[in-house]
């Protein structure tokens, strides 16, 4: 009689674990800049944005994702109605000018998002405030307009200037509005801070270091800059909806062993902490940030920034913090190496070996639409068959019902 029970008891563990697989983040990035996901490009009609989004939304629940990340503020624009800043070029063509007839793209995405079971990060850009200078549909009301001493042009992008402690007021308090205004699960970052190095061209923050420098070195001050808003942002967040995630998706390489002792075994010609000044590691020691991103979009075999040791080196630094891994699938059949249809499984599976990473993103979500070398078949009927909840951040509040 035992002997029975204990083969029913193991019976149903089996057959409960295969129904309840360990929780996992599985989230797709949703681009907004330039139209490269949604809405469509020249897509200005109201009725089809929002059966897009709804259409993409779908291929990604039978893929069995669980959240997705849209980006919402792109360059210092909005996808929702904002007091401070102007709807946004991508989504009506003219920025500044409101959709036709008049919705809330934010508000509508957040609810289509949640009826279907996903989380929603609402992804901001914090200091690209004109995407192509000369090019850009900018506003009478923009920022930039407004106060253009906030600004500078780092070649044909204008950003907001760090260093700027009114242009760092401006962004929290626009950040501020957003969070209080939308049922979002997320506020969320990409690896946008100080832009990517131009050869040849140095930033130009030299009057701001010279006002508020005080004895740093640029570098040093530079990283200041960003670790102000990112700590600010946090305060914000608790004090506004202390249950709302705080994420960010930086560049893969924090920085190489070469300059560093606590740096990855990479030989990356661009780091966070080098060239973007932005120090991940502080704000995740700091738990200013619940959750890093980073984005691995390389090969096993990539001879710089392999993707293996990059992956477990994260492993080892989230600090008690999640982490989920960004894979580019974008990137399917441009090499030898990404036309190996067992890549994105593989690494997928490799994610699934460290113990301190809890889930995966894609970049981004059209590239779903094409073939893919069988990816999307392969989540649909293999790694994301069966649903999985969002792994639980305990030091966070639950949100209120």
């Amino acid at each position: 009689m035992k002997k029975a029970v204990y083969i029913l008891y193991f019976t149903f563990c089996i057959l409960h674990s295969k129904a309840q697989p360990k929780p996992e983040f599985r989230g797709v990035w949703i681009a907004s800049v330039d139209n490269i996901d949604w809405p469509r490009r020249n897509q200005w009609n109201v009725d089809s944005q929002k059966s897009e989004f709804i259409r993409q939304l779908e291929v990604h629940q039978r893929n069995g994702m669980n959240a997705v990340i849209v980006q919402v503020r792109p360059a210092t624009d909005a996808f929702y109605p904002s007091p401070y800043e102007p709807w946004s070029q991508w989504l009506t063509g003219t920025q500044g000018k409101p959709p036709v007839p008049f919705y809330d793209p934010l508000e509508f995405t957040i609810d289509e998002a949640h009826k279907r079971g996903f989380e929603y990060h609402a992804w901001v850009n914090p200091y690209r405030a004109n995407f192509s200078v000369g090019r850009a549909s900018i506003a009478p009301s923009h920022i930039t307009k407004l106060h253009p001493e906030w600004f500078v042009q780092y070649g044909t992008t204008l950003y907001f200037d760090p260093g700027n402690k009114e242009a760092q007021a401006w962004v929290i308090m626009v950040m501020k509005d957003m969070i209080s205004r939308y049922d979002i699960d997320a506020l969320h970052m990409d690896d946008y801070f100080y832009p990517y190095r131009i050869a040849g061209k140095e930033f130009p923050d030299a009057a701001s270091y010279a006002k508020y420098g005080n004895g740093m070195t640029r570098d040093d001050w530079r990283r200041s800059n960003v670790d102000s808003v990112i700590r600010q942002l946090s305060a914000v967040i608790k004090e506004v909806k202390p249950w709302v995630k705080f994420g960010i998706s930086p560049f893969g390489v924090w920085r190489n062993k070469d300059k560093d002792p606590e740096g990855s075994a990479t030989r990356a010609g661009v780091t966070n902490y080098d060239d973007l000044f932005a120090d991940v590691l502080l704000w995740l020691r700091n738990g200013w940030i619940d959750y890093v991103a980073p984005q691995i979009y390389w090969e096993f075999t990539q001879p710089n920034a392999p993707f293996q040791p990059i992956l477990e080196w994260w492993n080892s630094h989230s600090y008690g913090r999640h982490c989920y891994i960004g894979l580019g699938i974008y990137k399917a059949g441009s090499s030898a190496a990404w036309k190996d249809r067992t890549l994105i499984p593989r690494q997928i599976d490799s994610t699934r070996t460290q113990p301190n990473i809890q889930g995966q993103i894609y970049f981004s979500s059209t590239s779903f639409d094409k073939p893919l070398n069988g990816w999307s078949d392969s989540l649909r009927n293999n790694y994301y068959r069966e649903p999985a909840a969002i792994p639980d951040m305990p030091w966070l509040p639950k949100k209120p019902k």
